[in-house]
């Protein structure tokens, strides 16, 4: 078993789809972020060499160390996708928590928290097929009637997996409700290898208070993320110094990441979903994104932005 990396700092980016290219990723690297992941990646897609995954693959020099994040329902798959991209990255990760229908309908993402044997046999065959740590992201179960993080925890380890994540709610809450951190706490007393705690983290406040009452070794950040990577500077600084600076110019955060999208290439309806998620709070912010979603290139992005 390859042993999980000591990260610099105690808070890593969630993998999240149309949210964390490499532009954005490299971006959080800036503020903080001790540990980035790829958006999702369908494990078969990597095999039939799909053109949109390969560009989901990019990785920023700046990204020390970086994962990859895979889903899909066969273990042989999912094992010979990871070799075929190992080389790129420092860490496998294996999505068991995906909520979404049209990943679970195919028995992937949180679908396999219902095959335990499944989970073992991903875990199995990937680590045999490369040298390199292989974790999970898991849920709380499908339903309330079926909380098993613990035993699937348990369950991982004992394949050899070096990690485990949790967020814990259950397939069937999606993103409603609360996160269940008393969980999150069992999980990571039941096993010896670390874990990663995920869900409402929002502030530095929110990430302290999570820290000290689970114990988890790192807590990885999602949606408290979108359009504002600068929450990792202002939870590094508030755990080291106990303050941190709560103005923040999220244009100028916006014009960071639209440098470092120009030099990427990516997309220009990902760099609009972007500019409407770094907008969100500012002052005027519905009347600038109602005019951002008309804009037809860059330039026009940078001119709205001008005259607010």
């Amino acid at each position: 078993m390859s042993k999980f990396p000591k990260l610099k700092g105690k808070a890593v980016l969630a993998p999240m789809a149309g949210v964390t290219d490499i532009a954005f990723r490299e971006l959080c690297i800036r503020y903080g972020a001790s540990l980035t992941y790829t958006e999702m990646i369908n494990a078969t897609a990597i095999l039939h060499k799909n053109k949109a995954t390969e560009k989901l693959l990019q990785v920023s020099s700046k990204e020390k160390p970086v994962a990859v994040q895979l889903f899909g329902n066969n273990a042989e798959e999912i094992a010979s996708a990871a070799e075929i991209i190992g080389k790129k990255f420092d860490i496998i990760d294996i999505n068991c928590g995906c909520p979404v229908d049209k990943v679970t309908k195919i028995g992937a993402g949180c679908a396999l928290m219902e095959k335990p044997d499944k989970i073992k046999e991903i875990i199995e065959k990937t680590i045999a097929k490369i040298k390199k740590p292989v974790t999970i992201k898991i849920r709380a179960g499908i339903d309330e009637n079926h909380i098993n993080a613990v035993k699937i925890a348990k369950i991982a380890e004992k394949a050899g997996a070096s990690a485990v994540c949790i967020h814990a709610r259950t397939q069937k809450q999606g993103y409603s409700g609360k996160t269940d951190w008393d969980l999150i706490k069992k999980v990571k007393e039941s096993v010896k290898i670390p874990v990663i705690g995920n869900g409402d983290i929002f502030s530095p406040e929110d990430f302290a208070q999570k820290l000290k009452f689970s114990n988890v070794n790192y807590i990885m950040i999602g949606r408290g993320a979108i359009g504002n990577p600068i929450i990792f500077k202002q939870i590094n600084d508030f755990l080291q110094k106990g303050k941190y600076e709560k103005d923040v110019d999220k244009k100028k955060l916006f014009l960071e990441y639209l440098k470092l999208a120009i030099k990427y290439k990516i997309d220009f309806k990902q760099i609009k979903n972007q500019a409407i998620y770094f907008t969100k709070g500012t002052q005027g912010g519905a009347k600038l994104r109602m005019a951002i979603t008309r804009a037809k290139n860059i330039t026009e992005i940078k001119e709205i932005l001008k005259k607010t």
